[in-house]
């Protein structure tokens, strides 16, 4: 049986930089035991924050992410859309960079990330505010399902 969900997940705001949202997402997905392979998509509705998958476990990783992403794309260049303040440009610049969405495989109704894997929000603003998702999965589901 073809299973297709949906969930509109709201984020509790969060400071700039890289924030660990795997089990805020997980939370969501209230049927994703249902599925037994299948994927998951997560979409950030907004253009000033990402979505990137890495390492979960050293929290030197989300301070390393942040101070090259500064390096990348600092505040300093001469960008010339600047109404929404220094951060808001850099901040768009490095959404395009790690992306709009993460695509996660779904094994035994369970995300099949990697042992040392998270699903991290990058929030490129001083203060992003509240960041809406949508998580779309599908797949085969378990006999009974």
């Amino acid at each position: 049986m073809n299973l297709w969900f949906q969930e509109a997940i709201s984020l509790t705001p969060h400071p700039r930089g890289f924030h660990l949202i795997t089990a805020e997402v997980i939370e969501h997905l209230s049927d994703l035991g249902k599925i037994q392979i299948g994927m998951l998509n997560v979409f950030i509705q907004h253009t000033s924050a990402g979505l990137t998958i890495n390492e979960n476990a050293d929290p030197d990783v989300r301070v390393d992410l942040e101070t090259a992403a500064n390096l990348i794309c600092p505040e300093s260049m001469p960008f010339i859309h600047t109404c929404e303040g220094p951060d808001d440009m850099p901040a768009h610049v490095k959404a395009s960079f790690f992306g709009s969405s993460v695509t996660i495989p779904i094994a035994g109704g369970r995300l099949a990330l990697g042992t040392w894997q998270g699903i991290y929000l990058c929030e490129h603003r001083n203060r992003g505010g509240r960041r809406n998702l949508i998580a779309t999965y599908h797949g085969t589901g378990a006999k009974g399902a």
